[in-house]
């Protein structure tokens, strides 16, 4: 055997150049694949001797599989790939040609990779059995110089051309039955007090909910104070199913609300609904903290439970103290969307948030609400933003002075432009 060529691997290779990585990459792309297929012909040679007369197996791939440290399947899609690409020999001696000759030519010369092999093989055997040799042939030899340079595209292109060509009339349709639309979506609650969400989609139902979250999962635009939208992808499609939920919940058909935003039950102590420490119950089957239950009760995501320190409840949350459609539609005209500075969400991804808490005695009426997107929402209540009503009627923020010392006031201008 003549001696192979290795290139040289730089000392440091994290100083070099994106030039010098690409022809690395490809000088070594080329390397394995000559190797493979030197090992093809090895293969095909074990093969054409027999392998049980050689080394006492019953096949080359079970021979195969033992040297290489492969199953039975790996070895054996190896062997075949070897035998289809290479010429063999039949018991008598005389040359069995191979089945791919163009193929395993640019094979061995390092300009087909396996897997543009194994895909120019599977559509050969699709090649009728009636066919002439000479159209077979040519066949081969079309995908044999495309698969040196072409994707699995193009050959897959190239390939319906082909059988298009050797067989125009095709296999005889059948007339397809119309499948029930298979849809599964489970949830459950996790140890951990999270819920786990898993689910099995048509193709159909899945683009509908990937156009939906794709549409809501943007990142943020860069805020006033440079501050980017760091979410990850999968962070930005949970927040983006909060606002796909909040917006069929506050549906004025669907069952069981009337347009309200009620969810659950959260049960709470007075003094921890004031306070904002502590915790509260979710529904009797779950804990939340005790500012999420005053964030949620802003806009009635959930109906309140208050209790006193002996376990009797206190106030038990009242349709009037909703934010009622009309209401609702009237902070809509108003604000026109989420009122924080350079948000540029729009009323129906907002809720409304109370000023003045109406656990601190803050009324639900306009003066005290304002619209805020759901991270808004939750900026108010966990940051050190405050928000107030101006004497125009209108909602003005103040920043922390982490953000502007002077801390001077700020509205959102984006949606009175």
């Amino acid at each position: 055997m003549s001696e192979t060529f290795l290139p040289e691997l730089p000392q440091e290779l994290w100083r070099a150049g994106k030039l010098e990585l690409a022809h690395g990459v490809q000088q070594f792309l080329q390397l394995m694949r000559v190797a493979s297929a030197a090992l093809g012909q090895f293969l095909a040679e074990v093969e054409s001797r027999g392998s049980k007369d050689l080394y006492g197996y019953g096949s080359t791939a079970a021979w195969f599989a033992d040297v290489a440290g492969l199953s039975r399947g790996e070895a054996q899609s190896v062997v075949k790939r070897a035998i289809a690409l290479n010429p063999t020999r039949a018991l008598d001696g005389t040359e069995v040609p191979a089945f791919a000759p163009t193929v395993g030519a640019a094979a061995a010369e390092g300009m087909i990779g396996d897997e543009r092999i194994d895909q120019i093989l599977e559509i050969l055997a699709k090649i009728p059995a009636d066919t002439s040799v000479e159209d077979r042939e040519s066949a081969e030899k079309i995908l044999g110089n495309l698969g040196r340079g072409a994707g699995p595209r193009q050959v897959t292109k190239a390939a319906e051309d082909i059988l298009g060509w050797l067989d125009p009339d095709g296999n005889e349709p059948k007339e397809p039955e119309p499948k029930q639309p298979r849809r599964e979506v489970t949830l459950e609650r996790r140890r951990d007090g999270f819920w786990k969400l898993t689910g099995l989609l048509d193709d159909e139902l899945g683009a509908r909910t990937a156009a939906a979250l794709e549409a809501y999962a943007k990142p943020r635009p860069v805020d006033e104070f440079g501050q980017a939208d760091l979410r990850m992808k999968c962070e930005r499609q949970g927040d983006a199913w909060a606002e796909l939920l909040d917006l069929a919940i506050a549906c004025p058909d669907q069952p069981g609300t009337s347009g309200y935003r009620t969810l659950v039950h959260v049960t709470i102590g007075l003094e921890e609904l004031k306070s904002g420490i502590g915790k509260a119950c979710l529904d009797f089957v779950g804990t939340m903290t005790a500012r999420e239950a005053r964030m949620a009760a802003c806009d009635c995501l959930m109906l309140p439970v208050v209790m006193n320190a002996a376990g009797e409840p206190l106030d038990v949350g009242r349709l009037r103290r909703f934010v009622t459609p009309g209401q609702r539609r009237a902070l809509n005209i108003r604000d026109r969307g989420c009122a924080f500075p350079g948000c540029h969400r729009k009323p129906k991804n907002c809720h409304a948030h109370h000023i003045e808490h109406w656990a601190d005695g803050g009324p639900t009426d306009l003066r005290n609400l304002v619209l805020l997107c759901g991270f808004h929402h939750r900026l108010i209540h966990y940051g050190d933003w405050q928000v107030r009503m101006a004497a125009d009627g209108l909602p003005e923020f103040i920043p922390p002075q982490y953000l502007d010392p002077l801390q001077g006031i700020r509205r959102n201008t984006l949606h009175r432009a």
